[in-house]
């Protein structure tokens, strides 16, 4: 049986990666008919949007999508695709993988923490209102008429809400996550000291949930002291549950623990669709360089595969990448020490070694 899949092959070096993925996800023996779409920077000249409604009904067809890096302007242009994405779908959990492998340049081992984060709320929302905009004095009117601190008349504002459905749905998501893959505790990250109103229905919620799994540990944690914890003991966690904002610079943090976003796959779903994508961006200063990473693409595509129910495949593909990790001898420059960074390979290099170790895995 081959599996119809949504191939998101972005922009940047999102092409190159996700060439590199399809590559060794096809020499598992797994077969898959890809359906090719695109979204992002290079869409909008041809259909007048960077994320046209035919891409939103391939992913809700095939319910499977491997997605690439997609490049978001900074402080001005689109609103993030991604974000867009992920809430035209309802993808309201985004688990993020980090886990160290043998033979990584880094200071930690033994790390491996799953980041579910809350895709669809919290300041990520995109609730805004410009500065010196009619919609902005109206709120600052309210401000001052609940007599709330003094705000300033030449303010912008992002409104952050946490909801308590929403709250209760991604934490359930990382209960359930945990019991079905044998994790032992669950953290949840918040600032409700300071945000009683928002964070503090946050952590609310992530107690009542927790309280019907008495076979999982479950603790809380303030954002600042997480962020202390994971530099100094980052192996004392085990699945890690947070609002949009804090689960996406955590997963950053964690990725830079194991060896940076070269390694860190991830994967935005909910109870009947899932898209894979790495937490990378789309670096498109090396795109057509053949210089990238793409083992967080591949490591995405081990994600795919397990969700799929490829478990033996999945195993396979993550082992024949730690493999080629461990040897050291074709990874890209981020893998190596400075010293040696000129015996780096390329992105499609670093694709045929993973295979060659594939098909030797299979020939024995």
């Amino acid at each position: 049986m081959a599996y119809n899949i949504t191939l998101i092959p972005g922009d940047g070096t999102g092409p190159e990666v996700v060439a590199a993925a399809r590559r060794v996800l096809e020499a598992t023996g797994v077969a898959f008919r890809w359906e090719e779409v695109n979204i992002g920077g290079s869409v909008p000249e041809e259909y007048g949007t960077p994320l046209p409604g035919f891409v939103l009904d391939s992913i809700r067809k095939n319910r499977i999508a491997l997605k690439g890096p997609v490049t978001t302007p900074v402080g001005s242009g689109f609103r993030s695709v991604n974000v867009a994405l992920r809430k035209e779908l309802d993808l309201y959990a985004c688990l993020r993988p980090c886990k160290s492998y043998v033979g990584v340049p880094g200071l930690y081992t033994g790390v491996d923490i799953v980041v579910v984060r809350e895709n669809i709320e919290d300041l990520y929302a995109g609730i805004e209102f410009e500065k010196d905009t009619a919609e902005a004095m109206r709120l600052i009117a309210l401000i001052q008429e609940t007599r709330q601190p003094e705000v300033r008349l030449d303010s912008g504002f992002s409104i952050k809400a946490i909801s308590e459905m929403r709250s209760e749905r991604i934490v359930r998501y990382a209960f359930d996550y945990a019991r079905a893959r044998n994790r032992r505790k669950v953290t949840a990250v918040h600032k409700a000291n300071i945000m009683k109103f928002s964070d503090g229905l946050f952590l609310s919620a992530a107690k009542k949930v927790a309280a019907g799994y008495p076979d999982i540990e479950f603790e809380d944690r303030i954002v600042d002291n997480m962020a202390m914890q994971l530099v100094r003991s980052p192996q004392q966690f085990d699945v890690v549950v947070a609002p949009n904002l804090y689960g996406d610079i955590i997963s950053d943090l964690c990725a830079g623990l194991v060896g940076g976003l070269g390694l860190a796959p991830g994967a935005n779903l909910n109870e009947e669709i899932a898209v894979f994508e790495p937490v990378h961006g789309s670096a498109p200063k090396y795109a057509g360089r053949n210089r990238v990473n793409p083992m967080a693409m591949m490591l995405t595509g081990v994600m795919m595969l397990r969700h799929l129910g490829e478990v033996g495949a999945a195993d396979r593909l993550e082992q024949a990448i730690a493999d080629v990790i461990t040897e050291g001898k074709y990874v890209t420059y981020d893998m190596l020490p400075g010293v040696v960074s000129d015996r780096a390979v390329g992105t499609s290099q670093v694709a045929d070694a993973v295979i060659e170790r594939l098909e030797a895995g299979d020939a024995r």
